[in-house]
């Protein structure tokens, strides 16, 4: 699996043991400055993680917080449901194609400086926000979130390689575990965080709040990180280059982004934007399969089923949780009559069961049971949406909010088990760049069908449509995960 290279978890071609420690620790790089001494894992201690921490958790923390001042922004410019769903869409769509280029960028210009420059992005994106005379200016801001904080989780990953040449050994699993952990639980605790700086200080906050989170992953990144290790030269003392496929790049992204266009309004499809998205991705087919260094891999892609099973349940999973993240969240405002506050306390028991859960999830061996339960809890779910209204008691509001947060937890870190599992060793992170892509797809079909089934309001007809084509998608997801044999396989610990 070569698709986008440097991605998420990304391991330098030169480093393929240290994707998966079979091989014995590498040898430490001279030259390369170490991080001030601290307690912890030798060579991994808490003064190096902090900073990659911090800045791993901005881009997931930003997909669910902004999901409780939807409506109080919409509000304030006259803007329904389905325009403010581009402030989630534009979020998604430049961190998907971002990820994996400001992967490859790492390896070639320096982890440290790619981490770096991308916190100094996060934090104008924040004062653009903070500051928005129009929508416009907000959708300006989201777009800088999402190139900015796709910077960090990649960058994070080539710096814990490089850490782990320096001392001689592979990151410990513990470390990579936190930054797992970091981005499931900002995730999870992302609407109550939103809906109290709703409260506190408006919906400028939601903006605002990135501002101080990247000053001081920035200062300490500046201080604890160590310096980018020079590149190895070749043969003929030149400076080795990184194929960035940007031909690729470019038709994936304009592919995408008219797929985006059309999906958010399908209450009036504009049909006229299939032909184009058809025309861009045939190219993006062709151009994949003929050239030497593809952004995806497609050849990769047919030939791993289970790795390629494995992105379309995690695609779809979280297409469904970001469903509740979202849609449930604007019901609650407009029809119950929810402060922004009061919602993101009803949010809380799908936050706690979520982070619960992917702490449990991460220590199963197995992988198809964890998955099938979130499977099964995501279509009951999906079911008890379907029969709520403004009338509802609160403690069914509260069980259909756990009843999503319990498969958050466990799809993450078991989908994360299934791609170390089924990829190649040599470009494990490529697929786990892929693997978060096929979550950003999910989202951006998300707020699609929130536009469909809301308009320009939500309504207890909205919630209902939405919820029963959710319910049909989880049975989907059902059958999807106990057909496929790969999962029977026992999972190494």
């Amino acid at each position: 699996m070569s698709a986008a290279r440097g991605a998420q978890a990304t391991t330098p071609p030169a480093l393929p043991a240290a994707a998966t420690g079979t091989h014995g620790p590498a040898a430490p790089v001279k030259g390369t400055a170490a991080p001030a001494p601290d307690a912890g894992t030798p060579g991994f201690g808490a003064r190096l993680t902090a900073p990659l921490l911090i800045g791993s958790l901005v881009n997931p923390l930003n997909t669910t917080m902004i999901s409780t001042a939807l409506v109080a922004i919409g509000h304030s410019y006259s803007v329904g449901a389905a325009g403010t769903a581009w402030l989630i869409s534009v979020l998604y769509l430049t961190s998907a194609v971002a990820q994996p280029v400001l992967g490859k960028l790492a390896d070639s210009v320096g982890p440290r400086r790619v981490f770096v420059a991308g916190l100094v992005v996060v934090l104008v994106s924040g004062l653009v926000g903070a500051f928005a005379l129009s929508f416009t200016w907000l959708l300006v801001s989201r777009l800088l979130l999402g190139i900015g904080s796709a910077a960090a989780y990649p960058a994070s990953m080539s710096i814990l390689r490089h850490e782990g040449l320096r001392v001689g050994r592979t990151p410990p699993r513990p470390v990579l575990a936190r930054l797992s952990f970091a981005a499931v639980g900002s995730t999870a605790v992302g609407p109550t965080l939103g809906g109290v700086l709703v409260m506190l200080v408006g919906w400028r906050g939601i903006f605002a709040v990135n501002v101080p989170v990247a000053l001081i992953a920035l200062v300490t990144a500046i201080r604890w990180i160590p310096d980018d290790r020079p590149r190895a030269r070749a043969e003929d003392g030149s400076r080795p280059k990184t194929a960035i496929d940007p031909l690729g790049i470019g038709l994936f992204s304009t592919a995408l982004t008219l797929l985006a266009f059309f999906l958010l309004d399908l209450a009036h499809p504009q049909w006229w934007l299939l032909l184009p998205f058809a025309v861009v991705g045939a190219a993006l087919v062709r151009w994949q399969l003929r050239t030497a260094t593809p952004f995806i891999d497609l050849r990769a892609l047919v030939s791993n089923g289970p790795l390629t099973r494995t992105y379309l349940r995690h695609g779809l999973g979280y297409l469904l949780v970001y469903c509740v993240m979202y849609g449930l969240t604007q019901w609650l405002e407009e029809v119950r009559g929810f402060s922004s506050g009061e919602t993101g306390l009803l949010m809380l028991p799908m936050s706690v069961a979520a982070l619960a859960c992917s702490l449990l999830g991460a220590r199963t061996k197995g992988i198809r049971g964890p998955l099938t339960l979130a499977c099964l809890l995501l279509a009951a779910g999906a079911v008890l949406l379907g029969f709520l209204s403004g009338s509802s008691p609160l403690v069914l509001l509260l069980l259909a909010g756990a009843c999503f947060g319990v498969p958050q937890g466990l799809i993450g870190t078991s989908n994360q088990a299934a791609v170390a599992q089924f990829s190649p060793a040599e470009s494990i992170g490529s697929a786990a760049g892929l693997q978060r892509t096929a979550q950003y797809i999910g989202a951006i079909t998300a707020s699609s069908m929130i536009a469909l089934a809301y308009g320009r309001a939500a309504t207890d007809a909205g919630l209902h449509l939405m919820a029963w084509i959710a319910a049909g998608l989880g049975v989907l997801l059902i059958v999807l995960t106990l057909i496929d044999r790969a999962l029977r396989t026992p999972h190494a610990p």
